[in-house]
């Protein structure tokens, strides 16, 4: 039998509680069909449930006097990452398994991570600036994606070089981790359509919403809750707009909670 793949998830600070990563932990359980390890890095083990493997979270390894710690998922790319090794699925919190995740193994590639135009609507004064628009559209979102560990230490390399550039130079580190990725020739994205925007793709459009109630596209996998509304706002009937009526979501409250009662 193969070893088991590698399910990561990060929680550290007060934003998402154990419930996020527990349900999250249901989910994968109940749409992958192979042997895997789940694994939140946290600052904060309390409540998680039995067979999550709770780590703490990897040093940055920021030098002294660069206490910028938003950049914090790049330790990821660590190549002693807590003793572990072969393939790894990073899941954000703030998401929603809807289907199957063994296609995610699947697919080949070296590095495979959402296109973060996918997630959004075109923007056209983007258009404006060419050059600007055409690496925003390179930038993957750092949502969903699947490595091998260690392969892309110099991700982290290049960032400890020099990390009060890296923070000047680029806006978020998902930026900073494309560019990297695109310059190693290693950035390849997730067929569109497995990954969807909660509001771009599962709410209808415009007016359209106050006539239909949010459905999940056909082939979705995942639900990603990029820009507003937040997650915990959304599964709570919030991010209501005059141009945009959320609609009823209980069907994806219960796939979040999926399992809880078993």
């Amino acid at each position: 039998m193969s070893d088991p793949v590698l399910i990561l998830t990060m929680k550290w600070g007060t934003l998402y509680g154990p419930d996020y990563v527990n349900n999250l932990a249901r989910g994968v359980r109940q749409n992958l069909g192979r042997p895997h390890r789940f694994i939140c890095f946290t600052d904060d083990a309390i409540g998680l449930d039995a067979g999550i493997e709770a780590l703490p979270l990897p040093d940055l390894g920021l030098p002294p006097g660069h206490k910028d710690s938003r950049w914090r998922k790049l330790a990821l790319f660590r190549r002693d990452l807590a003793g572990l090794s072969g393939t790894a699925l990073f899941l954000d919190l703030d998401l929603v398994v809807t289907g199957s995740l063994d296609p995610f193994f699947d697919l080949p590639g070296e590095f495979l991570i959402i296109r973060d135009d996918d997630l959004f609507r075109p923007k056209p004064l983007r258009k404006l600036n060419p050059a600007r628009d055409a690496f925003l559209h390179s930038v993957g979102n750092s949502s969903v994606f699947r490595y091998t560990v260690g392969a892309q230490a110099y991700i982290l390399d290049a960032f400890l070089a020099d990390p009060a550039a890296a923070t000047a130079g680029y806006e978020i580190s998902q930026q900073f981790q494309s560019a990297q990725l695109a310059s190693h020739g290693q950035l390849a994205y997730w067929p569109r359509g497995w990954c969807v925007s909660f509001k771009n793709d599962v709410v209808p459009r415009g007016l359209a919403s106050y006539l239909r109630d949010p459905a999940l596209p056909e082939g979705a996998r995942i639900v990603v809750f990029a820009g507003n509304p937040k997650m915990d706002v959304a599964l709570t009937g919030g991010g209501q707009k005059w141009y945009r009526r959320i609609g009823d979501v209980s069907w994806l409250r219960r796939l979040w909670e999926q399992g809880r009662d078993r």
